[in-house]
């Protein structure tokens, strides 16, 4: 049977020359990282913030201490990355920087408090934490943003644009499952950052007849039949406190169990956290490095800001000269490298073209000298006897140093064929057995006497033992033996 044709061993990647869709790219992305001394819970709520941005977020993002915000913005064009989040800590507290990337503004918040994830879902009776709702972005809510102040403008658009748009006519209900609150507090001028999970519960609906419907498995231990369970007029704690104000007709069906379309849903909104109080302090103009537009706590006359304007055009203006003295000295590195290389391409050329004429005189010189000069027998013939010489006499002589060709077979010795000795002398009875005879035993004597001197044949008695004494061992064990 015959094997089988070996397939692929890599398979082919489809998302190779794939584009990405219009959607994935024109969404914000974002970076979430860590700066400043280390410890105060700081690390965690770096990574619970990360769970709020997903999915346009790199969630499992390692930043070193020796990658600066430099290598973050050369990578963030190629993954579409639109935002960043710094969350350093200092001695004095802890501070939240949202960035525009890649030439600003930035906005610098000081946290004044704080609750961990972990710490809001521990404190929740009914826990609702599931994947599914990671998966799409979270709609963005902000309540009381409409101040006066160029401050209050900026920090509303950039909230906005944390997150991609929403458009109503083509929205799909059943992917929003998250929101996020921001509040604020036009009196302390603080922030209040909140992070909830959407649920839609039905309305109308008894307590039993809603566990039906959303697939819950009901205990029928306290009553005496099904219809009793049904038609019992039990609401549970939660909806006899709810507000008419939350219940929505909705417009489209949603994925999760009794919400029809044209139905009534009450809206119910559970925490996942983090909680965050903060305070915006200072806007930039520029990404971390810029004119300062807006300060809380630092208020400066215009003559101050004037000098600052003066230093930052004069190190604007040295900086762009530096820039362009780099550029010159590097074209003119380039050139003298170019020169150089020039100088050396031509002069390996002509150190080729030399040692290649070299090389042919070279050649020429002992092909001229092995050359063996041809002796013309009928040139002497003539300078000798003064006559011309017959056109048969050197007619059939070779040259001087060609081959003379072979006018007979060669010859190849025959191998004979080797007889043993048994065969030789005609003694059947040893040929049969393989044994050797007494004149091989005479001749093997005569060559132990002739090469020790030894008359009794090469061996010597000592009391009733007897042994060779030629070279080895073993052939004088056997002779030894034959002896015996």
């Amino acid at each position: 049977m015959g094997r089988s044709k070996k397939g692929r061993c890599v398979k082919r990647n489809k998302q190779i020359n794939s584009e990405e869709p219009v959607d994935l790219v024109r969404a914000p992305h974002s970076f979430v990282i860590q700066r400043g001394l280390p410890g105060g819970h700081i690390l965690e709520l770096t990574k619970d913030f990360r769970r709020v941005m997903e999915p346009y977020t790199a969630s499992s993002l390692k930043a070193r201490k020796r990658n600066t915000i430099k290598d973050f913005v050369s990578v963030s064009g190629a993954l579409h990355v639109s935002h960043m989040c710094i969350f350093t800590r200092t001695e004095l507290g802890m501070y939240l920087k949202l960035c525009r990337i890649p030439r600003g503004p930035t906005l610098s918040f000081k946290i004044t408090s704080f609750s961990l994830a972990r710490d809001v879902v521990s404190t929740i009776k009914k826990q609702m934490v599931f994947e599914e709702a990671f998966k799409h972005s979270p709609l963005m809510v902000l309540n009381n943003f409409s101040g006066e102040g160029m401050q209050m403008k900026l920090m509303t658009s950039m909230f906005q644009n944390m997150f991609p748009t929403i458009n109503l006519t083509t929205v799909n209900l059943s992917t929003i499952r998250r929101c996020v609150c921001l509040n604020y507090n036009s009196v302390t001028k603080l922030i209040d950052f909140r992070h909830y999970a959407i649920k839609m519960v039905p309305v109308g609906l008894s307590k039993g007849v809603k566990k039906i419907v959303q697939a819950k498995v009901p205990n029928l231990s306290k009553c005496q039949d099904f219809s009793e369970f049904l038609t019992k007029p039990t609401f549970s704690e939660s909806e006899a406190e709810e507000d008419p104000t939350s219940h929505v007709t909705l417009p489209q069906k949603l994925s999760s169990r009794g919400n029809h379309k044209s139905g009534t849903s009450a809206i119910r909104l559970i925490e996942l956290g983090p909680r965050i109080t903060m305070q915006l302090i200072k806007v930039e103009d520029g990404l971390l490095d810029g004119q300062v537009m807006y300060h809380e706590f630092v208020h400066k006359t215009e003559e101050e800001i004037l000098k600052i304007q003066k230093s930052r055009e004069v190190k604007k203006k040295l900086k762009e000269n530096r820039k362009k003295v780099q550029e010159e000295n590097k074209k003119k590195k380039e050139a003298m490298k170019e020169e150089e290389k020039q100088k050396s391409l031509k002069g390996m050329k002509k150190q080729r073209s030399e040692s290649d004429v070299l090389m042919h005189k070279a050649a020429k010189e002992s092909y001229e000298d092995n050359q063996v000069e041809e002796d013309d027998d009928a040139q002497y013939y003539r300078e000798e006897v003064g006559q011309e010489p017959d056109k048969d006499l050197f007619a059939g002589r070779p040259k001087t140093g060609d081959k003379r060709p072979n006018s007979y077979p060669v010859k190849y010795k025959t191998k004979k064929l080797r007889l043993d000795k048994n065969v030789k002398n005609g003694d059947k009875k040893n040929k049969k057995f393989g044994n050797k005879n007494r004149y091989d035993d005479e001749k093997y004597s005569y060559r132990q006497k002739k090469k020790f001197g030894v008359k009794d044949g090469g061996t010597k008695s000592q009391g009733n033992k007897k042994f060779f004494k030629g070279k080895g061992s073993a052939h004088g064990s056997k002779i030894k033996r034959r002896r015996n």
